[in-house]
């Protein structure tokens, strides 16, 4: 039979997957950030070019 209560470790699973969603979040925009960077370089080298 199931236990009554809140889980043994139920709040430190959730803040954990709080901060890996953060973490996750963080790396995904920098990523962006640094395509759209590299991407506004290769276009000005080519509008140098021409």
């Amino acid at each position: 039979m199931a236990k009554k209560g809140t889980p043994k470790n139920g709040k430190n699973k959730a803040k954990h997957t709080k901060l890996l969603k953060q973490k996750k979040e963080k790396l995904r925009k920098e990523k962006e950030a640094r395509a759209a960077k590299l991407k506004a370089i290769i276009n000005a080298s080519k509008s140098d070019k021409e």
